[in-house]
């Protein structure tokens, strides 16, 4: 048989393999913090992701996420839909599919269920920018949300930190109670449900703002925050002032280029576009940090921000994290492609 007629096979990993594999907390923070290294050494390609609205932002569209992890020798796209009135229908508000390629002949490597890789890559980024950014005696979080990335924010966080309190909020009650008796459970320590953003969030060390809102709102106000502390927003649409901005000394994102002028949505949208965030003013992306190229934080008195859009490059980390241990353990399917 010819070369250019040998079977061509890719890995494919569903949603029961993936949590079959069961990554450990310090599993999946060692695979994200590769890619914020090799983003750092410029060992990356990103293209900013684009959109795609079936028919309104208020009910969902689909995010197009692509990248190149050089180090890895893998590129990748995901496509995830983020459908905000999913649990009516008793299905995640975000689905997801990751497909990578071989970067040199773009030939298919694997696809896999991405649902919880985006999950798990989202709280890595989150915790990652709190262990450079947050003061290292951190123990009190607020979280505002209860969608899929929220427990793994939580949860990475306080594998990190071991917070004395978690407070969460989210708006509707059996959201919140469900997250909470989940968190309760699985961390084995109290969580604190509040019934209104400013008990959640006011005088935290650490500030998580994943919120779901129709359109930007200043929910989360400037003066709840206390000086010292981290705050990190990366919803869709802005819970936060414009004046957020104004009270910070550090300012981190995770990829400037997803973040200048011209894109839709993000927490920061707004700050961006009246120039209150420049590439200027801007401190450093994770990376940098990561890479030990720009300091993190360097005292105690310094209030910090980070926003993070979702990187391609954690879902391709994550992705050969688990192709690498379904290898060992024998787990996923080869379909042939060609």
């Amino acid at each position: 048989m010819s070369a250019s007629s040998q079977p061509i096979f890719i890995t494919f990993l569903n949603g029961a393999d993936v949590a079959q594999l069961a990554l450990t907390d310090d599993e999946i923070l060692a695979a994200v913090e590769e890619g914020l290294l090799a983003q750092g050494r410029q060992q990356t390609v990103i293209e900013p992701r684009v959109h795609l609205i079936p028919e309104s932002s208020s009910i969902g569209h689909f995010n197009v996420l692509r990248g190149v992890v050089k180090p890895l020798g893998l590129a990748g796209v995901k496509v995830v839909g983020d459908f905000v009135g999913n649990y009516q229908r008793g299905l995640p508000s975000e689905m997801a599919v990751l497909n990578l390629f071989d970067p040199e002949t773009g030939m298919p490597k694997a696809i896999l269920d991405a649902t919880a890789i985006t999950d798990m890559r989202t709280g890595a980024v989150t915790a990652l920018g709190a262990k450079h950014l947050a003061r290292k005696s951190s123990k009190i979080l607020g979280h505002i949300g209860a969608r899929g990335t929220s427990y793994w924010n939580v949860r990475l966080l306080n594998h990190l930190f071991d917070f004395d309190e978690i407070r969460i909020h989210s708006k509707r009650p059996e959201s919140r109670n469900a997250f909470a008796a989940r968190l309760t459970q699985d961390l084995g320590k109290k969580i604190t449900v509040t019934e209104d953003w400013e008990s959640c969030v006011r005088d935290a060390d650490i500030i998580v703002e994943a919120s779901r809102l129709p359109e930007p709102t200043p929910m989360l106000k400037t003066a709840w925050i206390k000086r010292g502390a981290l705050a990190i927003p990366y919803g869709t649409m802005s819970a936060v002032e414009l004046s957020l901005t104004d009270i910070m000394d550090k300012m981190v994102v995770d990829d400037w280029g997803q973040c200048r002028k011209g894109l839709p949505f993000g927490a920061l949208r707004q700050h961006v576009d009246s120039d209150r965030l420049t590439e200027q003013n801007l401190h450093a992306e994770l990376g940098q940090i990561v890479a030990g190229l720009k300091p993190g934080r360097q005292s105690d008195d310094e209030t910090n921000l980070f926003w993070h859009r979702g990187l391609s490059l954690s879902d391709i980390a994550l992705g050969h994290a688990l192709l690498q241990k379904a290898a060992r353990l024998g787990l996923g399917q080869q379909l042939r492609f060609a």
